[in-house]
């Protein structure tokens, strides 16, 4: 007895050494290489921008008809693929930011946007959700939560906040629109790469 539980002590000691130098291995910089650029920030300031908008339509009709987590490529008017997983599981990834499904209810989700190599992290989510009102009215909300920090002045910061304001709030007429039947106008004229309408961290 005395000598299987020396054998098991030993095991353990075994494994807990070869760990600690798998983690050591992966945490020291490449040979002659200088330590990644941390993605970390020091001194986050993190804010929400929640905006909302009436539809004259029941909460769960509307979220039946812009819920879905790949939606967001009709009333975004961009395109939208699941890339990884199934549209509305957790985990799923969608095309539109690599954004990742990370929480959902019956009538909302949220998702967020993966860390990047080299560039800060500012813990970039969203919530969609649609809530009732009265037996044939809802409520669309849509909030975002991120840290602006990394932006160069107070002035960065509020052009910043008031062009995502003015994107979401676009988004969310059109899913007002959808949802009540209507057709969308066409999109406006993007420019740059992936539009500069299109959600960005």
């Amino acid at each position: 007895m005395r000598n299987q539980f020396g054998k098991t002590v030993a095991r353990s000691a075994l494994a807990m050494t070869i760990l600690a130098g798998v983690e050591a291995q992966a945490q020291a910089p490449a040979a002659g290489g200088s330590a990644p650029a941390s993605i970390a920030v020091s001194n986050p300031t993190y804010i929400s921008i929640p905006m909302e908008i009436t539809v004259n339509r029941p909460a769960a009709e509307v979220w039946k008809r812009i819920g879905k987590f790949c939606d967001i490529g009709e009333w975004f008017q961009i395109p939208c693929t699941i890339t990884s997983g199934k549209d509305g599981e957790f985990g799923a990834v969608r095309s539109v930011g690599t954004e990742v499904l990370v929480g959902k209810t019956e009538l909302s989700y949220t998702y967020t946007q993966p860390v990047r190599e080299g560039r800060p992290y500012n813990l970039y989510h969203g919530t969609l959700e649609a809530r009732p009102l009265t037996a044939t009215t809802s409520k669309l909300v849509y909030t975002l939560v991120f840290d602006n920090s990394m932006l160069p002045d107070d002035a960065a910061r509020e052009r910043d906040k008031m062009q995502k304001t003015a994107t979401f709030t676009r988004a969310l007429e059109n899913m007002k629109t959808l949802a009540e039947g209507g057709t969308l106008p066409p999109p406006p004229a993007r420019g740059g790469r992936g539009g500069k309408d299109a959600p960005k961290q």
